[in-house]
């Protein structure tokens, strides 16, 4: 007998109450008596039963189900209760009704009489689903897991096609800590053939779950949702929440051009709220973002901050695409309107630094950077854009006291932030300034962290070649580095400058002509080094040439002594 039954026989009856009520001046029982039920019997319609106990079993309950009605809308819900939970002792057969009260207990919080009623109804031979399914879900709450387990895998066998029971069993053996049972149940609903699209995409929802707890096990396990997923059959007319909710599935299993297709069809269908279409437009920036697609990704960020022009996280998003491209004056406006928007963006001062350094502004990313001090607490990344920065200036002496203050802070909380570039960039910025000592430490910690660093080993190798120190290995370096760069111009120079070093003059000759001729833009480096070589195997014609030249690129005091000297 099923509740809507109950309410219109109810309906019924309570109507006939209220009639009564009228003519006797009351709407209600009198407080704290029970109400009338003495017309009941009369209002329920005959009912055909196989014996006259069963009748009866099914006249008393109707009788509390009736009065336990009146309770509750007289407000009186624990005597409602009572009621309810009579009604189903009259008539421990119906299987409906015992679920329909459990639900009213459990809701009570009063799992025990709810269990009680669903043991007993589990008794009976022909027990549906649903029922062992509640009494899983009611022995779970109560940590009976081996009962709640029994209870779900019969379930399973009855309904087959239901996917409460495999989810039920799924929690209940990830609860006993049993994940290849858990795992092995999924794989099991997901042979059903005879199930619909929502029970296929719950399914996918459930071995997502599964892989976010582990990790180790995700690719195999999206591979399962994703071919759970592709059986769901979207000629059939599905809601925008449903094909919302398949879409969010493919993302997460990783097959983000399915979810993509489904986003983008479905913004027109949310074009009158704003804040799901603007959800949709992210998850697609973010898929465009993972495929590598800045065009389609720009695209969407951009709808958003023409729909949203108070998005900060939109306007940040775009700054990084456009540092990404190298638009450094377009990442600069979009990183300034995110901290306009935001101004706790902590991220956001960093990256508008980095961008206007860059862009060769670094009197701009110093300020940024001042700005972020005023609001946040001092952290390696300010310091080391400042000394970034401060290099920009050619101010060495402050590059490397903030690289120092940088590499006190990340030694303290970040260590990880001190790898091969970190100390790249401060061994090149001390060389600069002069302290070669300090330089030298730097190029080889980087070299320690990362052995095959081809560009400290030039900087490093080219450093002691120009002082004239170490060449052997100066010239190992330099090999080294050539040996994973064989085209690059400043590893060709350096080459060539430590055979001219080493007195290898026609070696040194054959290099530096090849780092001329690879050098992407005439460098007056090249022609300076090219001059000296061409001046020490006696060939001045040729050296003045190449010095010429270096001054036409570059003027230079030294270089013009050398010209002016040759001509003599």
């Amino acid at each position: 007998m099923t509740r809507r039954f109950f309410s219109i026989v109810f309906a019924t009856l309570l109507g006939g109450l209220c009639l009564v009520g009228c003519r006797s001046g009351q709407g209600t029982s009198p407080s704290g008596a029970k109400p009338s039920v003495i017309s009941t019997n009369a209002a329920l319609p005959k009912v055909a039963s196989s014996s006259d106990r069963a009748a009866k079993q099914r006249a008393a309950a109707h009788a509390h189900y009736g009065t336990a009605i009146a309770y509750e809308l007289d407000g009186k819900s624990d005597l409602a209760l009572d009621e309810f939970y009579q009604a189903v002792q009259a008539d421990p057969d119906n299987e409906e009704l015992a679920l329909e009260v459990s639900t009213r207990l459990l809701d009570a919080k009063k799992p025990e009489k709810a269990l009680e009623l669903l043991q007993r109804t589990a008794k009976r031979p022909e027990v549906s689903g649903e029922t062992l399914t509640r009494l899983g879900l009611i022995y779970a709450q109560q940590n009976r897991l081996d009962d709640a387990i029994a209870a779900n895998r019969a379930a399973i066998s009855k309904l087959p096609d239901s996917l409460l029971a495999y989810q039920g069993l799924y929690f209940n053996y990830l609860q006993t800590k049993k994940p290849d049972d858990a795992l092995k149940t999924l794989d099991l609903a997901a042979r059903q053939n005879s199930v619909d699209d929502d029970f296929l995409v719950g399914l996918a929802e459930l071995y997502a779950n599964f892989a976010s707890q582990f990790p180790t096990r995700r690719e195999v396990v999206h591979r399962k949702s994703l071919g759970v997923l592709r059986r769901v059959d979207r000629s059939h007319t599905m809601s925008p929440r449903q094909k919302l909710r398949l879409a969010d599935d493919f993302f997460v299993a990783g097959d983000t051009k399915a979810a993509a297709q489904i986003y983008e069809g479905l913004l027109p269908d949310f074009s009158d709220l704003a804040t799901v279409r603007d959800q949709l437009r992210g998850r697609l920036a973010d898929i465009f973002l993972r495929d590598s697609d800045r065009t389609n990704a720009v695209k969407q960020l951009e709808a958003i901050v023409q729909e949203q022009p108070a998005n900060a996280q939109a306007y940040y998003l775009l700054g990084s695409l456009a540092s990404e491209s190298g638009t450094w004056t377009n990442a600069i406006d979009y990183f300034k309107k995110a901290i306009l928007l935001r101004p706790a963006f902590q991220q956001a001062y960093y990256d508008l630094a980095a961008a206007q350094i860059a862009a060769r502004k670094p009197d701009d990313a110093l300020a940024t950077l001042s700005d972020s001090r005023v609001r946040f607490r001092q952290t390696f990344t300010v310091e080391f854009l400042d000394a970034m920065a401060n290099v920009e200036r050619k101010d060495f002496n402050h590059a490397v006291e903030k690289f120092n203050t940088a590499e006190v802070i990340a030694k303290a909380t970040e260590t990880n932030r001190l790898n091969e570039q970190f100390y790249f960039q401060f061994g090149a910025a001390c060389e600069r300034k002069g302290d070669l000592p300090q330089a030298e430490r730097c190029f080889q910690e980087a070299l320690r962290i990362a052995p095959d660093f081809a560009e400290a080993l030039n900087y490093l190798g080219y450093t002691w070649a120009d002082r004239g120190e170490k060449l052997e290995q100066a010239y190992d370096y330099i090999r080294r580095a050539l040996k994973m760069q064989a085209d690059n111009g400043a590893y060709l120079d350096s080459m060539a400058w430590v055979l001219f070093k080493q007195g290898r003059l026609n070696d040194a000759l054959e290099y530096i002509l090849k780092a001329v001729a690879k050098n992407e833009e005439p460098d007056a480096t090249l022609y300076d080094h090219l001059g000296d070589i061409y001046a020490a195997l006696k060939q001045l014609p040729e050296a003045r040439k190449a010095w010429k030249k270096s001054i036409e690129l570059e003027p230079n005091d030294a270089v013009k002594k050398k010209l002016d000297a040759a001509a003599e």
